[in-house]
Formats: C-alpha cells, sequence, structure tokens
C-alpha cells in the first residue's frame, strides 16, 4: 500500500478523510478502495465521531479510475470483473451507510468514481470552478456501480442526460440537479465546511443516525408501508434520552446536554 494512500486525521469529535494520490488526482486502484471502506467501516463503530469530511489532496478531488488500474482490468476474467466492482460498491455502501455525516469537500474535479464518491455522500460543498462528469461513456464502460447513488441524488432525467453523453458540467449545474448542495469560492471552501461542522455538532447524534437509517428506508418501501414506518420511528426518538433532553432544553431555553457548540 503507497504511504500516503490516504490520511484520517482527527480533530475533535470531526474526522477528516483525504484521498492521498495527488500525483494521479487522486484516482482509484484497489488499495485506495479498500483503505476507504476499511476507514469508514471504523469510524462508523466508533460513538464518539459526529462528522467526516471526505476532501482529496491537491488540486483535484478525485479524478476517477486510475489509469493502470483499468489496465490491469483488461487482463481480469468476467467473474473478476464482477468482484472487482462488488469491492467497490462495498466501498460505496459503507460510506452511504455510515451513521454519521459525511460532507464531501470539492475542489478541481470529480469525474466518473469521483462523482460517484460526491453522490454518496450527505452534504456536498464545491469550489465554483470544479468541474464534474460521469465520464465512463467516453471510455466505453458504464457508472454502474455508482448508479443507485446516482439516481438518489439527481433523479433519472438529469442522470440520462449526463450519464449517456458522459459531458462534463460545472459546480453551478451541479448545485441545480442536487448532487452539490452549496458552491463558494475556492477560498471559502474550509469555511463552508467548517460551517456545516458546527450544524452538526448542534444536533442529536442519535437523532442523525436515526434519520439517516429512516430515510433510506422509507425511500426504499412502498408508500403505504411509510406510515408505520414513520410513526414508529418518532416514537422511538422521542421516547429516548436525547429526545427527552431535547424537548426539555427547548422548552427549558436552553442548550441540550449533546451540544458542542
Amino acid at each position: 500500500m503507497e504511504p500516503s494512500l490516504l490520511e484520517v486525521r482527527r480533530e475533535g469529535a470531526n474526522v477528516h478523510v483525504v484521498l492521498g494520490r495527488p500525483d494521479v488526482r487522486n484516482a482509484f486502484n484497489a488499495e485506495l478502495i479498500e483503505a476507504l471502506r476499511a476507514a469508514f467501516e471504523t469510524l462508523g463503530a466508533d460513538a464518539s465521531v459526529r462528522a467526516i469530511v471526505l476532501s482529496g489532496a491537491g488540486k483535484t478531488f478525485c479524478g476517477g479510475a486510475d489509469v493502470n488500474w483499468m489496465r490491469e482490468s483488461l487482463l481480469l476474467t468476467r467473474e473478476e470483473n464482477v468482484e472487482d466492482a462488488r469491492r467497490l460498491s462495498r466501498m460505496l455502501r459503507t460510506i452511504d451507510r455510515v451513521p454519521v455525516p459525511v460532507i464531501a469537500r470539492i475542489q478541481g474535479a470529480a469525474l466518473g468514481g469521483g462523482a460517484g464518491l460526491a453522490a454518496v455522500c450527505d452534504v456536498v460543498v464545491a469550489a465554483d470552478d470544479a468541474l464534474f462528469g460521469f465520464t465512463e461513456t467516453k471510455l466505453g464502460i458504464l457508472p454502474a456501480v455508482i448508479s443507485p447513488f446516482v439516481l438518489a441524488k439527481i433523479g433519472q432525467s438529469h442522470a440520462r442526460a449526463l450519464c449517456l453523453t458522459g459531458e462534463r458540467f460545472g459546480a453551478a449545474r451541479a448545485k441545480a440537479i442536487g448532487l452539490v448542495h452549496e458552491v463558494v469560492p475556492a477560498a471559502e471552501l474550509d469555511a463552508a465546511v467548517a460551517r456545516i461542522l458546527r450544524e452538526i455538532a448542534s444536533a442529536s447524534p442519535t437523532g442523525i443516525a436515526a434519520i439517516k437509517r429512516l430515510l433510506a428506508h422509507v425511500a426504499e418501501r412502498d408508500y403505504d408501508d411509510t406510515l408505520d414506518i414513520t410513526a414508529h420511528a418518532i416514537a422511538e426518538q422521542r421516547t429516548s434520552a436525547e429526545g427527552q433532553e431535547g424537548l426539555h432544553a427547548f422548552l427549558e431555553k436552553r442548550s441540550p446536554e449533546w451540544s458542542l457548540r
């Protein structure tokens, strides 16, 4: 494994996970994919973590697949290709289901699998000059593994327009279609991320984890099923320790005990 493959840096209750392959635009290879999966699995099991910031070292967030990794795929059998794709999918699903907010800090570009990495994050902040693209069709391949997360973020209409053409698009369009939530000058990226982290610090940790589970569950169920699912979810949280503390704090006009502000 490359020494600088991935940096995991703790700052209080927040953790910064930094892709560490700037010389190749932080492109994915098998080792980076496994390092990301393992890091997010470990962080997801740590109750002291309140938020994770995912970023890329250097000038680019993530340029997609590494050229050498793609070259190696030419020698794989169909079955080996299936397992290779499953490893990427397991990494993305681990990030998707981690029980704390994941903030993507995007500069330079997020292309191919890098755009998929943005799609799997909860909050995405991008520099106003950043470029995005689901560029797989330009290489004769498909954005297959990232498609569940892309569709969930931007919907079928935008996915069809952008995944079929493989065109690159700017941060303003990425925000308009829902892939990005906030666009700021590159010099203000860290300030924007810090502000979002402060908001997270004032929210209930168990409430955040519960709503992440609930949103995923509701999205997968039929409309009629959601009545009981949502009713039980709010009842469970209202009667939990943090639910009781939050309501008491509101009525007593004080900060709840979990607030890190």
